[in-house]
């Protein structure tokens, strides 16, 4: 006896005498001599010849019939369209259109009228590919970066071929925050402070919009009474070298932001009121400078303080304003960019720090927009974009923080510390 029958599943005819499985669509039934024989359509050669119509049978044991017409038109029924010249062709009925989140893993299976075999071409989607026993179906894919896709596809029989494209839409996952950073001790964060010189760099006494620059975080702050340095970029000479500083400081048990611009010998200083920072919570800063000069004269020294902006959740502070010989008028240098440390000492302790942004501007027009009424969000849907912008442990992998501003170049490094320093703590 043969046994014949079809699994649907599989798109595939099994015959049970060493013949194996075979196409649908790839075999024909034909009658000689009163008897039944089974053609190969692709190999153009019988694989089962003059057998009596009694000898085939399905998988239950049960006959196709009861006289040759019958079992032969029987079999071609399960064979599905066995492939004579007249029958059709494949025919792709899946979707073209592929969307993902990037992440995720791709799960897509191609689905076609008539179809037989099946071709991909996976060479432009890295770390796709096909299931083992399921050639119409793909996987993988999480590995992917925001962006369209094309991936070929053919599905074949032997009356020709139906050629597609499938287009798989990778898109930017929807913005979430769940980390920030901790410092405690002698933690710090640095990085190649070249890579931030075209921000918060400058080569003389400010020439204007295009030495401006805006820096934004989410800060929670300590109750330690000791000074913390939160931000520091510029010249390792801080006696005559030119930096920025932003700290927190005590007064009286009342803590404060305090901006320093310059060296020790030459600089200004501006301090919001004590208490406009509150211990353990969470609070958004925004420093902007407009570009301008800071130092020279004496009269003018009102007009160097006033080119800075020192915000506390979307408000503009006032400050208390010294300096050191009338301002600065030298340049800064990017020897260090640091978060939570001087060039030594004065670490920052018991301090958290999220989502630190730099503009190459002054945003202090667009404060309202980068404060977001307290909650944190995806700063590159602002119409001025961050340059830099550190998403404190989002999208992280100790001991690395990547840069998701447009310049993307700039990644610090966590010293002194561990993983457990990225924490599910934020705004």
């Amino acid at each position: 006896m043969i046994t014949i029958y079809k699994d649907s599943s599989a798109n595939a005819i099994f015959i049970e005498d060493a013949n194996g499985v075979q196409f649908i669509n790839s075999l024909q039934a034909t009658i000689e001599n009163g008897a039944c024989s089974i053609h190969d359509l692709a190999r153009d050669i019988d694989i089962v010849t003059d057998e009596p119509f009694d000898n085939f049978e399905d998988e239950n044991g049960n006959t196709y019939g009861n006289n040759s017409t019958e079992v032969c038109n029987a079999l071609n029924a399960i064979f599905s369209s066995s492939g004579t010249p007249t029958e059709n062709a494949p025919n792709i009925t899946s979707s073209l259109a592929i969307s993902l989140v990037e992440g995720e893993t791709l799960n897509y299976e191609l689905t076609a009228d008539y179809g037989v075999g099946y071709e991909w071409d996976l060479s432009n989607v890295s770390g796709v590919t096909t299931v083992e026993g399921n050639v119409r179906k793909l996987v993988g894919g999480s590995s992917l970066a925001t962006g369209t896709y094309n991936i070929p596809v053919k599905a074949i029989t032997y009356n020709g071929e139906d050629s597609e494209t499938v287009v798989l839409t990778v898109s930017t996952p929807p913005f979430a925050n769940t980390k920030s950073i901790s410092f405690a001790n002698q933690d710090w964060l640095g990085a190649n402070a070249s890579q931030v010189d075209a921000v918060l760099g400058r080569s003389a006494n400010g020439s204007g919009s295009s030495d401006a620059w805006s820096i934004s975080m989410w800060f929670k702050g300590s109750a330690n009474s000791q000074g913390q340095v939160i931000l520091y970029f510029g010249d390792n000479d801080i006696a005559n070298g030119g930096y920025i500083q932003l700290m927190q400081i005590n007064s009286n048990g009342n803590k404060l932001l305090r901006l320093r611009y310059g060296s020790n010998n030459n600089n200004l200083k501006l301090q919001t009121s004590a208490g406009s920072i509150t211990p353990n919570t969470w609070q958004h800063i925004l420093v902007t400078y407009d570009g301008g000069t800071t130092g020279a004269s004496s009269g003018s020294v009102n007009n160097y303080y006033s080119r800075f902006g020192i915000y506390i959740d979307g408000v503009l502070q006032t400050t208390s304003n010294s300096n050191q010989n009338y301002g600065y008028t030298g340049g800064i240098d990017a020897d260090n960019f640091r978060v939570g440390r001087f060039v030594s000492g004065n670490y920052m302790r018991d301090c958290r720090v999220d989502e630190l942004a730099l503009f190459d501007s002054d945003q202090s027009s667009n404060v309202s927009d980068i404060y977001n009424s307290g909650s944190p969000f995806d700063l590159s849907t602002l119409t001025t974009e961050p340059k830099h912008w550190w998403r404190m442990g989002d999208g992280d992998t100790y001991p690395y923080l990547q840069d998701s501003g447009t310049e993307g170049n700039c990644i610090f490094q966590m010293n002194n510390m561990t993983s457990a320093d990225i924490v599910n703590d934020v705004p």
